[in-house]
């Protein structure tokens, strides 16, 4: 248990920040930091050495966070099924709404590891030299897999 505080003391701090560029929500990524060490403490087992606690952390969270992101959206429709982001009226939320919709439908044609590339650097707000130690490669390779991923989004929507 003493092993589990000192990995929790020593990388609480990154797994949040790494949450809150997920989330953009401070109350969401302090659950989903918890969330995480909690998974971490019953699967500390599993680990395997393979990667970077960091990163297996990291994963860890980014898994919990999209997991939590589903659950939120089911959440928010309502009995009818009509999103209550519409039942606003508001109609430029539905345009910026239907655009990320187009966008995020690009996104899930894309393959890995364009796919995860494109989502930390643009939803997550990631440097490339953190995408490029999650992959365990360089920060040339990062920025180049961002760059082909938004060409290959602009393609889809063209």
């Amino acid at each position: 248990m003493t092993d589990f505080n000192q990995i929790y003391n020593q990388y609480f701090i990154d797994v949040y920040k790494y949450a809150l560029s997920l989330s953009r929500n401070e109350a969401v990524a302090e659950e989903i930091t918890q969330e995480t060490f909690f998974k971490a403490l019953k699967s500390l087992g599993k680990f395997d050495g393979k990667c970077k606690l960091y990163v297996w952390l990291c994963q860890i969270a980014k898994n919990t966070y999209y997991t939590f992101f589903n659950k939120e959206n089911r959440l928010a429709t309502d009995a009818e099924g009509v999103d209550t982001f519409y039942a606003d009226g508001l109609e430029q939320g539905f345009l910026i709404r239907e655009s990320a919709f187009e966008v995020h439908k690009a996104l899930h044609k894309l393959t890995e590891p364009y796919k995860e590339v494109f989502s930390l650097r643009f939803f997550g707000e990631l440097p490339f030299s953190q995408i490029a130690e999650l992959f365990g490669k360089t920060e040339s390779w990062a920025r180049v897999t961002y760059h082909r991923a938004r060409l290959k989004i602009k393609e889809e929507l063209a």
